[in-house]
């Protein structure tokens, strides 16, 4: 039975194989309400991300490239507008079936960990796994702690690790379903510039190795040239599509958008 149930989408383990890593967005848009007016937020956003690619989402404070990544993850709905996971419509589905579909399709990577301090490292790996009633592969557990540098780490707990190595384990925990979407907002925001570089190394690690799509939300030009491409928004508009720029390219034109 499909993990999508009776609703009548496809799957994205369809049988268009790299299909199930694209994410295309069309005519996104999302508003808030703020008093007796309206806040919008995204403004008709059409993008496509590729199977296999980094695309990094910068823009200055209130731009909305975060409520961007939300509601491409599944995080938000969107006022009006499609998102496509693959062949799949995830602006049609309910609550559960969503729900469903992103702890086995998605990993998420955010500036603050997530982590829970009660439970061992090998244990916050597996929470998600857990929490949708699957099975604990401890073979998987131990790979992608090798993968980001953390074996032999299973039985520490969070806060006996620095920063850095707290966000290897988020990191880890994204990777542990092998998942086609990868979503991180501000992975770095917290860290120090060497240990930021060696989050960047991972992320770009899975998109190379294991055909991962990722799209991040950062705020610095070093941390966005990590990625094939850069899109720069500004009042809840896409204005820049740039592919492979340097970092002082990226700098510069967030310094026109100021």
């Amino acid at each position: 039975m499909s993990l999508l149930g009776n609703e009548q989408v496809k799957d994205i383990d369809s049988e268009n194989g790299d299909t199930g890593r694209e994410i295309r967005v069309e005519d996104l848009r999302r508003e808030f309400k703020r008093g007796a007016g309206r806040v919008h937020a995204i403004r008709g956003v059409s993008v496509t991300f590729a199977p296999g690619s980094f695309t990094a989402v910068m823009g200055p404070s209130g731009s909305g490239k975060t409520t961007l990544l939300q509601c491409v993850a599944g995080m938000d709905r969107p006022t009006q507008g499609t998102v496509h996971w693959g062949g799949t419509d995830i602006t049609r589905l309910r609550e559960r079936k969503l729900a469903q579909l992103r702890r086995s399709t998605v990993g998420f990577v955010f500036q603050a960990y997530n982590l829970m301090p009660a439970m061992t490292v090998a244990e916050n790996v597996v929470l998600p796994t857990r929490l949708m009633g699957g099975r604990v592969d401890r073979a998987q557990v131990g790979k992608v702690l090798v993968q980001v540098g953390l074996g032999g780490c299973e039985k520490e707990r969070p806060g006996r690790l620095s920063g850095g190595q707290q966000q290897r384990v988020a990191i880890a925990r994204a990777l542990y379903n092998r998942p086609h979407l990868l979503f991180a907002d501000e992975p770095t925001g917290a860290l120090d510039r060497n240990t930021g570089r060696e989050i960047l190394w991972l992320l770009r690690e899975g998109v190379e190795r294991h055909g991962q799509t990722c799209v991040m939300v950062t705020h610095d030009p070093l941390a966005a040239s990590f990625a094939d491409r850069v899109l720069m928004m500004t009042d809840g508009e896409l204005v820049e599509d740039l592919t492979k720029p340097s970092a002082a390219v990226i700098a510069e034109k967030l310094g026109e958008l100021a």
